[in-house]
């Protein structure tokens, strides 16, 4: 450890209270609250996973969570029976069938993301319901399956309080447009690349 003498400890006050001076003026100015709308998306892993983070935080808040999952119905991932604990206060839908390469039938994937809208727009309706995580949406708007300008109108007009998060690589632009908050996951290294299979509590 490095040992500070008296003079850079006094440096070291000195800025840190000038920087907390213009943090603390920031944090006041900002005086609007919202719901927001989230994306994550990006060729990176941990888009879903933040979106479930968020979950907890809602939860740790009291307030309740609905999901619906667009594309993953094939997969059981740890979340669900861990979310599962905390009883009604968590609503969650799995809605989908696969991934694409897995059904292999374009009018089934269609009507699976369909469904899986329409229970969405079910649980943004929930006036209970403080966060509504879509998971993979973008999957299913990627590939047209849902009418993109439907979806974003009905975003705008959710009711003021509601935030939402969409997650899935490919993210259309009309939504990164109309989202408050964009985080890109970007694909640095992944361990799928040297051979290492999906594994239970990290992939699922």
């Amino acid at each position: 450890m490095k040992d500070l003498n008296e003079a850079e400890a006094k440096r070291h006050r000195a800025k840190m209270a000038n920087r907390k001076a213009v943090q603390d003026a920031e944090v006041a100015e900002k005086t609007l609250e919202k719901g927001l709308l989230i994306v994550h998306t990006g060729p990176g892993k941990g888009k879903s996973t933040a979106a479930f983070g968020l979950a907890l935080r809602m939860l740790g808040n009291n307030r309740r969570v609905g999901i619906v999952q667009f594309i993953k119905g094939a997969w059981s991932t740890g979340e669900q029976p861990a979310l599962a604990v905390f009883g009604d206060r968590v609503v969650w839908h799995t809605m989908g069938e696969g991934f694409t390469w897995e059904t292999q039938d374009l009018a089934r994937d269609i009507a699976a993301a369909g469904r899986a809208w329409e229970k969405a727009l079910e649980l943004m309706a929930d006036e209970t319901i403080g966060l509504v995580i879509l998971d993979e949406l973008n999957i299913a708007l990627r590939y047209d399956y849902l009418d993109l300008e439907a979806v974003v109108a009905a975003f705008q007009a959710r009711r003021p309080d509601l935030h939402v998060v969409v997650t899935g690589r490919n993210a259309k632009p009309a939504l990164i447009e109309a989202a408050d908050l964009v985080t890109e996951m970007t694909l640095v290294k992944h361990h799928f690349k040297a051979g290492v299979k999906a594994q239970a509590g990290i992939e699922f």
